[in-house]
């Protein structure tokens, strides 16, 4: 399927891109924490919460990027006469998505 361009790059999650770099960082960030509360022998009910955090917040950065692409690309593929495909493949991912 062809990609919509944006202004800041081929698809359109870009315009957001610095938010979700600094999400993606951040969660980086609580997986390291996660991974030294094992190490350090820490509560089995703390290290579980810290996941469902990084999870949830995991679950925010593809809600942001999904939003994105159907607001662009499924958009602009339904402009041009392509929204059968365009939906399609967006039905897949989301019911990828919702299987977790």
């Amino acid at each position: 399927m062809a990609r919509a361009t944006g202004p800041r790059g081929p698809y359109s999650y870009c315009d957001s891109k610095e938010d979700l770099l600094g999400r993606m960082r951040k969660i980086e960030g609580q997986a390291r924490g996660v991974t030294r509360m094992i190490e350090e022998d820490r509560y089995c009910v703390d290290i579980v919460q810290q996941l469902t955090a990084l999870a949830s917040a995991a679950e925010e950065v593809s809600l942001r990027i999904l939003e994105a692409h159907i607001k662009g690309c499924v958009s602009d593929a339904i402009r041009e006469h392509r929204g059968e495909e365009a939906v399609n493949e967006l039905m897949a991912t989301i019911r990828k998505a919702i299987r977790r």
